[in-house]
């Protein structure tokens, strides 16, 4: 089989004497029409038959005659050969399944509301698994996959503009007039147009030969689908330490182009093709004809929000997520300590990172517009006193982060770049690290290196979690679901007690607001405390030795990681009655307070102004305490 010639929709070219089972056998591509035709017709839901019970593939067709949704696990169920040649052998095998799904449409309306016969449109067939096969990830990739069915997780990075593809084209002979249609190779195929006209009698005469390459492109009489390039990147936290993140090109087709957009964290089952690249074509090297450039061909595409919303926790382990929520002290007991045990002291910090992780609930207005319910934590103040260290520590246990340092990081790096495609001269996204940690974590360290500009870039992405692009005629928005944890330092490198605050934050109050909590981080001498700290450190240094002890608070750190992850996906509390009011007595109190100062002290205003983003931080902050205990309300003792 040669490269990119696997057919991929139905009925275009299919060459059908040439579909061969494991054994080298030929198969009757019939008799395989046969056994998709069985499945769709007599597969039930949960896998077994009910009489009221609805046909799970036969309704949805009927629902949508033109896609059909197959999880694999139910092919290998019904049958199990099938479902390992749909799986070796994809490109053959799915234009027989789309075939078989117009027939049986034509069965359950073989006549319309007129009384005439239908003709149906051609059917695609989205596949997935909800079990796991294949290579775990992109980086897994090697050549003895090719033209077989994966599937991968990662995150769309770039998008280009949906394109039209042509499935067959109509040519004609300049000469002859003769008419013919010639197949497309799907994916990143071409077609081959014949050299010499075959046709035996025509305009040019029986007896007189036409010309070579005489045939024209009738674009009116051809037909096409649309198709739409992506770029799929490893997942930050599939990525070995030190190593670059890999990417893999793929293309859409039909129903697929337009699902999704830069920044999705998907899980895609396609088929894993090459094809020539044109850098090399252009090179005429020998070699262009032997390298090929691996893509995936897509044949199914689900957002992993979606895919994993009731990911698999078994019931060991939720019993174990319920009895540490149900503990009577769980906060001082179960979820601080956890909180970056190598760093000492800090507990305020602790507390605040521990409301990060877990998050509040996310709220979607009648209107239409969302409140956020993520919680974005600012650490200022001098060198040596473990900022970066809780990033790092953030950045290991949140089950999605993305960790990035200010001075090397540009505005474009941080929400969303336009480039140009070196080969079609065409613009389309690439993400950047707010938009690839959608439904995570950003940690930005050296937050106070980063020039005015690039801040200004991530105000809207803070409070609105939204990244509006309108460059290069692309006009768009992004999802920016984030939180955000930024460590900074003061303008002289410590925190100068002889200066005022806002001297020492040297960052503007339009950002500065959009913190939900502020910490200043003092390295004050103190003997006693220095003492603490370095008995604290020496212990740590000693205790790394271990090679048992490592095992166990990696054990650790697995399950606390599981568990912030069960908090996130099955918790979404709300305010209590109560809770309620004990905010608004606590959101006065504290404008009182900061008006107070204002009065009494004759100096500058505070350079935190109390607004109400104020007020929905600590809504979020009660709903994230609540959420550590899994409880569905937040009562005035999370307040």
């Amino acid at each position: 089989m040669a490269f990119d010639e696997g057919r991929v929709y139905g009925g275009y070219g299919m060459e059908e004497d040439a579909l061969m089972d494991d054994a080298g056998r030929r198969r009757d591509p019939g008799a395989v029409v046969r056994d998709f035709r069985e499945f769709i017709k007599t597969h039930f839901t949960h896998d077994r038959r009910e009489t009221d019970e609805p046909l799970l593939y036969r309704q949805q067709l009927n629902k949508d005659p033109t896609s059909l949704l197959v999880d694999l696990v139910h092919v290998r169920l019904h049958n199990a050969n099938l479902g390992a040649e749909l799986e070796a052998r994809p490109a053959e095998y799915l234009p027989l399944f789309e075939r078989a799904c117009k027939e049986v449409l034509r069965e359950d309306h073989q006549l319309g509301a007129d009384g005439e016969e239908r003709d149906f449109a051609d059917v695609q067939v989205m596949l997935y698994s909800s079990e796991a096969f294949g290579p775990s990830g992109v980086r897994d990739l090697s050549s003895d996959r090719v033209t077989k069915l994966v599937q991968l997780p990662g995150i769309v990075t770039s998008a280009a503009k949906p394109k039209h593809k042509a499935t067959y084209i109509t040519i004609q002979c300049k000469d002859c007039r003769a008419v013919e249609n010639v197949a497309c190779r799907p994916g990143l195929g071409g077609a081959i147009l014949p050299k010499q006209c075959t046709a035996q009698a025509g305009g040019a005469g029986p007896n007189q030969k036409c010309s070579y390459n005489s045939f024209v492109v009738l674009g009116d009489r051809s037909k096409f689908i649309d198709q739409q390039t992506l770029k799929l990147q490893e997942r930050p936290e599939d990525v070995p330490t030190g190593e670059l993140p890999r990417t893999l090109l793929m293309v859409t087709d039909r129903h697929l182009v337009g699902r999704v957009t830069p920044g999705t964290r998907v899980r895609v089952t396609g088929i894993y093709c090459t094809h020539r690249s044109k850098a090399m074509d252009k090179s005429g090297s020998a070699a262009a004809v032997t390298l090929q450039q691996p893509y995936l061909r897509v044949v199914g595409l689900q957002e992993e929000s979606d895919a994993h919303k009731d990911e698999s926790f078994s019931n060991e382990e939720i019993a174990s997520f319920e009895r540490m929520a149900s503990q009577d002290d769980m906060y001082e007991s179960a979820i601080f300590p956890r909180i970056a045990p190598q760093i000492f002291g800090s507990p305020d910090i602790k507390q605040a990172i521990a409301c990060l992780l877990f998050g509040g609930s996310r709220k979607v207005m009648p209107d239409g517009t969302s409140r956020r319910g993520d919680i974005n934590v600012l650490l200022l103040g001098d060198p040596s006193t473990a900022k970066s260290q809780f990033l790092k520590f953030v950045d290991k246990v949140a089950p999605i982060c993305v960790y990035t340092s200010g001075k090397g990081s540009s505005a474009a790096g941080l929400t969303a770049a336009v480039v140009q495609d070196a080969g079609s001269r065409e613009f389309y996204l690439e993400g950047g690290a707010m938009v690839l940690a959608d439904g995570g974590v950003v940690c930005i360290d050296e937050f106070d290196k980063m020039r005015p500009e690039d801040r200004v870039a991530i105000h809207e992405a803070m409070e609105q979690q939204t990244i509006s692009i309108a460059k290069a005629g692309i006009t768009t928005v992004l999802k920016s679901r984030t939180s955000v944890l930024a460590a900074a330092n003061p303008p002289s490198g410590r925190y100068d007690d002889l200066a005022t605050t806002s001297e020492n934050i040297d960052l503007q109050s339009t950002i500065l607001s959009r913190f939900d909590l502020i910490f200043i981080v003092r390295d004050a001498a103190d003997a006693d405390r220095d003492a603490q700290i370095a008995q604290f450190v020496l212990r740590v240094h000693a205790q790394s030795a271990s090679t048992a002890g490592d095992e166990a608070a990696e054990a650790e750190e697995r399950f606390f990681k599981r568990y912030i992850h069960y908090c996130r996906t099955h918790c979404y509390p709300r305010l209590s009655d109560a809770a309620r009011e004990a905010l608004v007595s606590k959101y006065v109190d504290i404008r009182e307070r900061a008006r107070g100062r204002g009065r009494d002290q004759d100096t500058e205003e505070s350079p935190i102004p109390i607004t109400v983003r104020q007020l929905e931080a600590l809504i979020r902050i009660s709903e994230s305490l609540a959420r550590m205990a899994l409880k569905p309300e937040a009562g005035p003792e999370q307040v």
